[in-house]
């Protein structure tokens, strides 16, 4: 059973993280399953009463993906009165999850601050479950399972801001690896857009920013034409998230 200080945490406060990566076209969250019950959760936890709220979305980040230096956002404040689940609550004390020491604490109002996180999908390497769970697993976000109380619902609301941010914010440095071809870039872009772009209109936005470097390598092995590899010039990437991009899809 779950040996849980509950002292040292804030109470009714805690970090709903949503981990997203991108894998063959594939936009990706990672998730929990947990133990003994047929639902998901998005990576989570509570907030210690002497730390930083952004501090505790960080720590929960590295022990599910073992990363530093991840690209993290916080988008929303979930505090609906109803967001809690009474029998959600039930279920982990009948399926031995946690205790009756700890029912108490599970049963009171949470409001929980909800992050984005992007990741190089390779990168995570064997994501770790926590206490709660006993998988952390890679899933398709158009094909969830079923997730717990209002998870669904998080993940959803990072997805629309992150389409949203698409307007004035470049993406794809912490979604593709090091040299990446503008199809592939693309394909991200569609991917969060949910709809087919101009091949040529795209790219001729993309060079327009400035914030790629073509590397004067192709990639080969393709059937077709070998397209050019590019990386993001990082310094002028990030003055594009500071000072923001005008541009419309």
């Amino acid at each position: 059973m779950l040996a849980l200080n509950l002292d040292k945490y804030q109470p009714g406060l805690s970090v709903d993280c949503v981990i997203l990566g991108f894998h063959q076209n594939e936009l990706k969250a990672l998730l929990l399953k947990m133990k003994n019950m047929d639902k998901w959760s998005l990576p989570g936890g509570f907030v210690e009463k002497d730390e930083d709220v952004d501090k505790a979305a960080v720590r929960v980040l590295q022990e599910r993906t073992g990363l530093k230096n991840i690209f993290l956002r916080q988008f929303h404040l979930f505090g609906e009165v109803d967001r809690g689940d009474r029998g959600h609550v039930d279920g982990l004390l009948q399926k031995g999850v946690i205790g009756k020491d700890l029912y108490g604490w599970f049963k009171q109002r949470f409001v929980t601050v909800g992050y984005y996180a992007l990741v190089e999908y390779s990168q995570v390497e064997a994501p770790q479950p926590d206490y709660f769970s006993e998988s952390c697993e890679w899933c398709a976000i158009n094909g969830l399972p079923d997730l717990m109380l209002d998870h669904a619902g998080i993940l959803e609301k990072a997805h629309e801001v992150l389409k949203r941010q698409l307007n004035y914010q470049p993406i794809g440095l912490n979604l593709l690896p090091k040299r990446f071809t503008m199809p592939e870039l693309q394909a991200l872009y569609e991917t969060l857009l949910g709809k087919a772009l101009d091949r040529r209109n795209f790219q001729r936005k993309m060079l327009g920013y400035g914030i790629l470097i073509r590397t004067g390598e192709r990639r080969t092995g393709g059937a077709h034409k070998s397209p050019w590899l590019y990386e993001f010039d990082e310094e002028k990437y990030r003055r594009g998230l500071a000072e923001g991009l005008n541009v419309s899809w």
